[in-house]
């Protein structure tokens, strides 16, 4: 290894060495489990075989609080989302402004950056995370109009079984995790009867895993490998994730790094993740434009449901890159 690649590998470390001390307040119990970095962990799996090719992870996240605490984090997910919302008051920042529930179910459309958001009181939730070109298929909104947007569920589709009271009735708040799941798929699988939902493209799904495995990654020579020209996969990347190739990517690395900072990477990739950076001040401006501070801040910060989020797209990009089976544990939990 250089010197400056060791450079980069020890900047990275010191970090993580950071964010493993930094403490986190108040202290919240959770089912799932907790992060190294005391953050809780969701009940997180890929869905069942017939529903992936729409479907990326369920999970499902019950976190205890005393009624006058509040949490104050950021949301941030590469795919849209619908969530049910079971327990807690539920405040954040989107591009239409700001927005407050309770019990509801939400579809959330992808992300660009960090998304402000506060609870109070615990939450539970019911999240399921959906592959890009996926909502187009189930005749949902548009990935450019729907991106860093929060819409009720109820505007999404004209039957009368889609609406937040519905889908919550179907849910049992008080029953196990994996029944929420479990409700959640059926749900879906009624959704795409209902719409008669095709897969997406089998180049999203190609350019998707190509952002796992090096968003570093020439733009120009995947569509060359794909035989697609530059301006058709552009066109066809921006409608199925909201956003341009070359930015796909930079979050995609900018949310890998997250995870590392978080504890919720496989720290074997730590020395890879710090080189897809030029420096330090590559790495810092990348993290204020997605995360609005910088790694230092963000290892410091707690982020709760941050780090929600990002162990579930882990679990998913280990998962598409076939280093870690449905059902086993990933290298941060063992």
């Amino acid at each position: 290894m250089g010197e400056g690649q060791g450079k980069k590998q020890g900047q990275l470390s010191r970090m993580v060495d950071e964010n493993n001390r930094a403490p986190i307040t108040p202290a919240l119990r959770s089912k799932g489990g907790r992060a190294k970095s005391g953050s809780p962990l969701p009940y997180d799996r890929a869905p069942v075989r017939d529903l992936s090719p729409w479907i990326a992870r369920v999970s499902a996240t019950d976190v205890k609080l005393a009624p006058d605490q509040v949490i104050n984090c950021g949301i941030m997910s590469d795919t849209a989302v619908l969530r049910v919302l079971f327990r807690g008051e539920w405040w954040g920042e989107t591009r239409d402004g700001p927005f407050d529930f309770t019990s509801a179910a939400l579809f959330c459309g992808p992300q660009s950056k960090r998304i402000p958001t506060r609870v109070k009181g615990g939450f539970a939730t019911c999240t399921v995370s959906l592959k890009p070109g996926a909502v187009a298929a189930l005749n949902g909104p548009g990935a450019v109009d729907s991106l860093d947007r929060v819409i009720l569920y109820d505007a999404m589709y004209d039957e009368p079984w889609c609406n937040s009271k519905t889908l919550l009735n179907w849910f049992d708040p008080a029953g196990p995790p994996e029944r929420w799941l479990r409700v959640a798929e059926k749900l879906f699988e009624q959704l795409i009867d209902y719409t008669g939902a095709k897969e997406p493209d089998p180049i999203i799904a190609a350019f998707d895993k190509a952002a796992f495995e090096n968003p570093n990654l020439s733009v120009a020579e995947f569509a060359k490998e794909h035989d697609i020209s530059v301006r058709q996969l552009e066109r066809l990347i921006k409608a199925a994730f909201g956003l341009t190739p070359k930015r796909v990517l930079r979050r995609a690395r900018a949310l890998d790094m997250a995870a590392h900072l978080r504890g919720v990477a496989d720290d074997a990739e730590a020395a890879d993740m710090a080189l897809r950076y030029y420096d330090q001040s590559h790495l810092n401006r990348e993290f204020v434009e997605f995360f609005g501070m910088t790694p230092a801040q963000f290892a410091r910060t707690p982020q709760p449901f941050l780090t929600l989020s990002l162990e579930g797209r882990q679990l998913r990009r280990l998962e598409a890159l076939g280093r870690n089976h449905p059902g086993t544990l990933p290298p941060w939990r063992r």
